[in-house]
């Protein structure tokens, strides 16, 4: 039997399919809908509609990658093939999406409409095999715990770069033409994308091939839904993106014009919360060693509930000085359970395949992704009609009524989703040790080749 420990190399080289990954993650919580209003010049009452429909495609892509990963296995194993294959598309098409070509109106709007959807697609080619990826890599709940807090860590150093690097070189590049500008620093991101996958690809082995059973789709629909641990997974990943994607989407427009900064303090003020995020990481793996980890879950998004509400009533316009060290410590409350999240849906795999005697993994990690787009979708719609409601203008001084929905999108709004969040996983329950029992469980019936 082969060790199911991972070597500090495996691990940073699954740390750097995340950041890879999060080049297009964090630009589209934290910069497309900038981009988009200020940048590319789209309506706000536009945003919503061309939200929900990519957001739509790419969850029908993510159900059928996540059949294809279950039906194809190579010498390479099941999931590590497709970031080799599909590394430069995903790439090209990043760099698409930030390409502004000078049109009229509504062909900017077609442009907009068919880069997003090449992109979820091709995001989609490598994010469900890389996300499924953790289950082949080890069986041992600690390794996952360790492996996931390293690729938290690539991911947050890699929003630090898109959505901290990426302003500052669009200004540098092209002062004049901020259209330009964010071009040439995308190109540079998704470059980088490719590479990061690549070495993903090199530096990590399958080791775990678990036994899937050909099942029609009906049937593995049927099988999730008796999985009561993955729905509640599930109803957490929704509520929990529909928090950070509006928090994240306004964080500019806060920074910009409810504090009144100008670039460097843009800049400034989201690399305090990616910092923030890069040390809860770190924080997380460290403390979830003697801290029950459903426990550190349940509570830290309860909290950040709190934090917001302090955040909504204790910061004024212009106060900067408290406005970065609330900021700061929500971004670390709010990202302690990341590295759980993420390897509790290969927890819940297995617990299903104990309850029902059936496998369920590409379509299990798909069904996750998909509640990620939808998440995803609602957060971002609900950013333009927000911005819409409260009468946001680009590029000019906002009126109180714009500044006092910019500050409730960055706190109370979000922070209501992260209560849902914190409330939904009283229900969970697979800790470390009723994994264990779930382990011997599946040893003792035969379901894991090793």
């Amino acid at each position: 039997m082969q060790t199911q420990k991972l070597s500090t190399i495996e691990k940073a080289g699954f740390g750097a399919g995340d950041m890879a990954l999060n080049v297009v993650i964090s630009s589209m919580m934290l910069i497309i809908t900038f981009f988009y209003t200020d940048i590319y010049g789209l309506k706000t009452s536009d945003l919503a509609a061309l939200f929900v429909a990519v957001k739509l495609v790419g969850a029908i892509a993510d159900l059928a990658m996540g059949q294809m990963t279950d039906a194809f296995l190579s010498r390479w194993g099941r999931y590590r093939p497709y970031l080799l294959l599909l590394a430069l598309p995903y790439g090209l098409s990043v760099f698409l999406v930030f390409t502004t070509p000078d049109w009229g109106y509504d062909a900017k709007l077609v442009w907009a409409y068919s880069t997003y959807i090449l992109m979820t697609l091709m995001t989609a080619g490598v994010g469900i095999p890389y996300i499924s990826l953790i289950s082949g890599l080890t069986s041992d709940p600690q390794e996952r715990l360790s492996a996931n807090g390293y690729r938290l860590f690539f991911a947050k150093v890699g929003a630090f770069m898109v959505t901290i690097i990426v302003p500052m070189l669009a200004k540098h590049w092209d002062d004049a033409n901020p259209a330009a500008g964010y071009q040439a620093a995308m190109a540079v991101m998704a470059a980088m994308g490719v590479l990061l996958f690549l070495l993903c690809f090199f530096t990590t082995t399958e080791r775990v091939i678990h036994k899937v059973e050909k099942q029609p789709l009906r049937d593995q629909v049927k099988v999730l839904l008796q999985n009561d641990q993955w729905l509640i997974l599930c109803a957490v990943c929704v509520t929990g993106t529909i928090g950070y994607v509006i928090r994240g989407s306004v964080a500019i427009y806060y920074a910009k014009y409810y504090l009144g900064g100008d670039t460097a303090t843009v800049s400034a003020f989201l690399s305090t919360g990616v910092a923030a995020a890069i040390l809860a990481m770190v924080v997380s793996t460290w403390t979830t060693k003697f801290y029950c980890k459903v426990k550190l879950f349940r509570n830290t998004q309860l909290a950040v509930a709190v934090l917001s509400v302090l955040i909504y009533f204790l910061v004024k316009p212009g106060d900067l000085v408290l406005a970065f060290a609330l900021y700061f410590v929500l971004s670390l409350v709010v990202d302690l359970h990341a590295p759980v999240f993420w390897s509790a849906i290969a927890e819940t795999i297995d617990y299903g395949q104990v309850k029902t005697g059936k496998r369920v993994s590409g379509f299990a990690f798909g069904g996750i992704s998909v509640c990620q787009k939808a998440g995803m979708a609602i957060g971002g719609a609900m950013v333009g009609i927000l911005l819409n409601y409260f009468q946001y203008q680009p590029n000019q001084e906002q009126s109180s009524l714009a500044l006092q929905g910019i500050a409730l999108m960055l706190s109370v709004i979000p922070g209501f989703f992260h209560f849902l969040m914190g409330a939904l996983m009283f229900k969970y329950r697979i800790s470390d040790s009723y994994y264990s029992t779930v382990k011997k469980e599946m040893h003792t019936h035969g379901y894991v080749a090793s």
